[in-house]
C-alpha cells in the first residue's frame, strides 16, 4: 500500500513505496550512473552498483524505514529513504536523489524536509548521513540545511572517503 502526501507544488506529489516499486528504478539508476562518472577509477561501476542495492528492502520499509519519491506527472523526479541507525533514536538517511533533468529547483531539500518531517513522526530525534567526497552539491545541502560536519575524508587518506553529517530534530520538532 502507498501512502501519498499532499502537492507542495502543482503536479508534484511525495509517494512512499517499497524498494521494489517499478518507480523506484530511474532513481537507482541514475544514482548508479552519477557515482560511475564522479568516481571514475577510483571506484569500479559494479562495486558502485553493489553498494546502491547493498541494503535488504525491509530496512526501508515501515514501521523503522522508509522510502519516498517526489512525483512529477506519475514519474519519479527525485526522492530518498531512510532506515534505522544502530544508535537508539536515530534514523539514518541513504539514496537522496534528483533527476539530472528536473536539478537546481530545490527538489532535493524538498525530499530532505520530507524525511526529516517523517522521521520525526516516527519518533527519531537524530538523522546521520554520509556522502561521497565528489559530491559538493550535496555537501553544500546538508550543510546550508542544519547538518553538522562529523568528518570529511577523500580517497587516498588514512580514513574512508566521505562525508558524515548529523542534525538533531528533537530542536527541529520544538524549536
Amino acid at each position: 500500500m502507498t501512502a501519498v502526501s499532499p502537492p507542495t507544488v502543482p503536479d508534484d506529489r511525495f509517494v512512499y513505496v517499497s524498494v521494489h516499486d517499478p518507480l523506484t528504478r530511474p532513481l537507482f539508476d541514475e544514482l548508479v550512473f552519477e557515482y560511475s562518472s564522479r568516481y571514475e577509477g577510483l571506484i569500479n561501476k559494479d562495486e558502485i552498483s553493489n553498494e546502491v542495492l547493498r541494503y535488504p528492502a525491509d530496512a526501508f520499509a515501515a514501521p523503522h524505514g522508509a522510502f519516498v519519491l517526489l512525483l512529477r506527472d506519475g514519474q519519479a523526479i527525485a526522492g530518498g529513504a531512510f532506515m534505522r541507525h544502530a544508535d537508539p533514536g536515530t534514523v539514518e538517511f541513504k539514496r537522496i536523489w534528483t533527476s539530472r533533468d528536473h536539478r537546481r529547483q530545490g527538489l532535493a531539500r524538498r525530499v530532505l524536509t520530507e524525511l526529516e518531517v517523517h522521521a520525526g513522526r516516527l519518533g527519531y530525534m537524530r538523522v546521520y548521513l554520509g556522502t561521497g567526497p565528489r559530491q559538493p552539491e550535496a555537501i553544500a545541502l546538508y550543510k546550508t540545511c542544519g547538518y553538522t560536519l562529523l568528518s570529511a575524508h577523500d580517497f587516498g587518506e588514512e580514513e574512508p572517503p566521505g562525508f558524515l553529517f548529523e542534525k538533531c530534530l528533537l530542536t527541529q520538532q520544538t524549536g
